[in-house]
């Protein structure tokens, strides 16, 4: 059964700022996430012509290249990733307005010269002054940037422009850390200008999410303890240490690296209560609630509610893959998790006694992020008689790869006996609206021209985050007992021990 748009070809674009002309630099821009996200990106909102007019992009990085061989590089990139194809003629129209410019991080002469770079680039007025920084560098050059920024001031707009920054993860590795990130932030960009980046915010279906809620009178009444019985997040992927991650994630592992981010993001989303408006604070003032009211876990709790674990060698879609201990760049012995699974609980008024289980795993058998809300079955007092099934009714929200929601409900099977089966409503973006959803990118580079930062975390958010992440990780690295570390066969869905988290309460993880 599907759903389909009673207006396939409508646009919903609720009320946004508009996107302004403005001089994108992009530090790192030789780097992977360039390559295959933010100009691809860029070039697909140029096909849809939703660039503003004269955006100008100057890739800052320390590798001797010309603008040419630049846009060469990237163009041979953008045939590979972009969404829509790569059209020559548009990409033309497109890379006209991309420079390059070689610097240093380090060296502040690199940014002085950056700056002239950059009135060269406005001189014609078409950016109207505004500069957009996008920090695409390896997290330790993150404060070198900032500060050299300042040092040039190029961290102040000019002739009535503005001045932004947008900042990837990882924000900090520990509370400590991300406090000391936001000092260097505060003391280089205001609030209002900084943008840290969460590209799971920028998802059609993450974004979705506070219309089903609060826009549909047969969700929105049942959002609650009373009528939910549990909720799960589950970030599924199928891939392991390629591409040279083994140094980085097993400094990080499963929970810093996604859970402290993306997966608080979702559940702060799935959990928050009604903003008072659609303002960025409004909504993010309410998910900083949320993120208050995590029950917070000593190390017992940890024990009890937290499943750590690692892969060993198994097959992914019948290819043989060694275990994480065996990656390159894995240090031997290490006790870094590949896969997380835990219990968190929600002290407020609405959420009261309702687990939200959360589980991210490296080397599973597919690539899914879903969030499913499972509700309370009704008495079994009609059809008690019958064969037993699972009935209850679950709401999925499918994140990525096929964005998507559907609703599991029970129906009778057509026939002449009393059998009841469970049928589901899929709606899917592609099949109801005539096209795909944009990439998560698009929308939030947009967003940041526009000075729209709902999709962006704001400071107190990263930092709550890090405070209820902090005492895990605590539990597992700094006492004299840490809890054992679980193992689980590559292509699995994960340790035995991560099932009977959920069956102690009767609950069962949730099939993607």
């Amino acid at each position: 059964m599907s759903i389909s748009s009673d207006n396939p070809l409508r646009e919903d674009r609720l009320s946004r700022q508009i996107a302004k002309p403005c001089s994108l630099v992009i530090f790192g821009a030789t780097g992977d996430l360039t390559h295959r996200k933010l100009i691809p990106a860029l070039y697909n909102l140029a096909v849809e012509n939703d660039l503003p007019p004269g955006l100008k992009v100057t890739g800052f990085a320390r590798r001797e290249k010309t603008d040419g061989s630049w846009r060469n590089e990237l163009a041979e990139s953008n045939q590979r990733h972009s969404r829509g194809g790569h059209n020559r003629t548009t990409w033309d129209n497109f890379s006209s307005n991309i420079s390059y410019h070689r610097g240093n991080f380090n060296e502040i002469e690199a940014y002085h010269s950056l700056s002239r770079h950059l009135d060269m680039v406005d001189a014609d007025g078409t950016t109207q002054h505004n500069r957009l920084f996008y920090l695409s560098t390896a997290p330790e050059f993150f404060p070198v940037v900032l500060e050299n920024l300042k040092t040039a001031g190029l961290n102040q707009s000019k002739s009535g422009g503005w001045s932004r920054v947008i900042i990837e993860k990882p924000l900090g590795s520990d509370l400590a850390t991300a406090q000391q990130l936001n000092h260097v932030l505060r003391n280089t960009f205001s609030e209002d200008d900084t943008y840290r980046i969460d590209h799971y915010l920028g998802k059609e279906t993450a974004q979705n999410i506070m219309i089903l809620r609060f826009a549909n009178a047969i969700f929105e009444p049942l959002w609650r303890s009373r009528f939910i019985e549990q909720v799960q997040i589950t970030c599924s992927e199928n891939l392991g240490m390629e591409g040279g991650r083994g140094a980085y994630y097993d400094k990080a592992g499963a929970t810093r690296d996604m859970v402290q981010n993306h997966l608080l993001q979702l559940l702060s989303l799935i959990a928050m209560e009604p903003p008072t408006d659609l303002s960025a604070d409004s909504v993010r003032d309410e998910k900083v609630k949320v993120l208050r009211s995590l029950r917070r876990m000593n190390p017992a709790d940890v024990a009890k509610n937290v499943i750590r674990a690692q892969y060993t060698c198994g097959e992914i879609n019948g290819e043989a893959v060694p275990g994480y201990r065996q990656e390159e760049r894995v240090a031997n012995g290490s006790k870094t998790e590949s896969y997380v699974a835990m219990r968190v609980f929600i002290d407020n008024w609405r959420w009261e006694g309702t687990p939200f289980y959360i589980r991210m795993g490296k080397r599973l058998p597919k690539k899914a992020t879903e969030i499913s809300l499972h509700l309370k079955s009704p008495p079994n007092v009609l059809f008690q008689k019958l064969p037993s099934i699972d009935g209850s009714n679950v709401l999925t929200m499918r994140i990525q790869p096929d964005e998507g929601m559907s609703v599991r409900m029970l129906s009778k099977l057509p026939g002449n006996n009393l059998q009841i089966e469970p049928v589901k409503m899929d709606f899917h973006y592609l099949s109801s609206f005539g096209k795909g959803s944009p990439e998560a990118y698009e929308r939030l580079l947009l967003d940041a021209m526009a000075g729209d930062a709902t999709l962006f975390a704001r400071r107190d958010e990263v930092e709550n985050a890090w405070l209820f992440i902090d005492a895990i990780e605590s539990a597992w690295h700094g006492t004299d007992h840490p809890p054992a570390i679980a193992e689980y066969p590559a292509g699995s869905w994960g340790p035995p021990e991560a099932d009977r988290l959920l069956a102690e309460r009767g609950h069962h993880w949730h099939e993607l």
